[in-house]
């Protein structure tokens, strides 16, 4: 009977209706990546794109789909929660929420299945998240910097509204202070290159002195060091420059960049993996923090 099944479905092309046999599972086999960011960034930061294709290639092993939408505004919020509540997919994983978003909260309360990318800012760690060691990673590129012997070292701090921002500054000032040497230099960007040059620049004009500068970002710090040329800084020789994420990039700027690295492959499996879990009932609230290291390159 098996056989004369299977020959019939090779004969007339049968496939399932996914429509029908989700009336049954009550299941979709869709998940949705929501990434707090407007288009124009998600589809030029690198480390967006090795999210979706990491978060892509972890769900086609669990033979599940991938959604993919943005909600920079409040506005597409409900439309969000509609989407997800009528049954369209499974779950959802939020990714570069900023400050006080309502979205995970909307979700909850519609019974959606939620991973968080990142460590909220201002939700409770009662959520489940998965982020990188930013005040780790943070504190081992100014160590490496105070090593290699720069006394005046400033920071480019990424948006204080998002948990990797306030944590990358968090790790600046942990390791400036601990090593008593200077006072903190703080100028602020958006995590986009031109934010960082725009940073370097008020930077060399209120601390011409600056010796060092450590990146919230790899896109800020390329953007410091298109300043720091353009002023006639020789790079390391008068500053030193550091960023965060070891992006493809890093590797390929003039001088090639010294960055710390985050395993955006992990995380994105990790993300995919506790979700699936939450879909098959399982209601523990889980955070996991993933290491990172320095990448040493000509840049310091």
């Amino acid at each position: 009977m098996r056989d004369s099944v299977e020959e019939a479905i090779s004969l007339l092309g049968y496939v399932p209706n996914q429509a029908a046999r989700s009336l049954v599972t009550r299941r979709s086999g869709s998940v949705a990546l929501v990434i707090s960011e407007p288009e124009s960034e998600v589809f030029s930061d690198p480390f967006f794109a090795t999210i979706v294709r990491g978060v892509g290639d972890e769900l086609a092993e669990l033979d599940l789909d991938l959604v993919l939408m943005m909600a920079r505004h409040a506005g597409r919020h409900d439309r969000i929660v509609r989407y997800a509540h009528n049954g369209h997919v499974d779950g959802v994983l939020l990714l570069a929420m900023h400050g006080d978003d309502p979205l995970p909260g909307l979700l909850h309360s519609a019974g959606i299945p939620v991973v968080l990318g990142g460590r909220p800012v201002n939700l409770s760690d009662e959520w489940t998240f998965v982020d990188i060691d930013n005040v780790g990673g943070a504190r081992l590129a100014v160590e490496h910097l105070l090593r290699r012997g720069c006394r005046r070292i400033a920071t480019i701090a990424g948006p204080q509204d998002m948990g990797s921002g306030r944590a990358r500054l968090g790790g600046y000032r942990t390791a400036i202070e601990a090593a008593g040497t200077q006072a903190e230099i703080i100028e602020y960007g958006d995590f986009s290159q031109a934010g960082g040059e725009r940073a370097m620049r008020r930077l060399l004009e209120t601390h011409p002195d600056v010796d060092a500068v450590f990146a919230a970002s790899d896109r800020m710090a390329l953007g410091a060091m298109t300043a720091l040329k353009a002023a006639g800084r020789r790079i390391p020789g008068d500053v030193a420059v550091v960023g965060f994420d070891d992006s493809e990039a890093s590797r390929f700027s003039e001088p090639p960049l010294t960055s710390v690295h985050q395993s955006t492959d992990e995380m994105s499996r990790r993300m995919v993996r506790l979700l699936q879990a939450r879909m098959d009932g399982d209601q523990a609230r889980t955070s996991v923090i993933l290491p990172t290291h320095l990448v040493a390159r000509s840049s310091s």
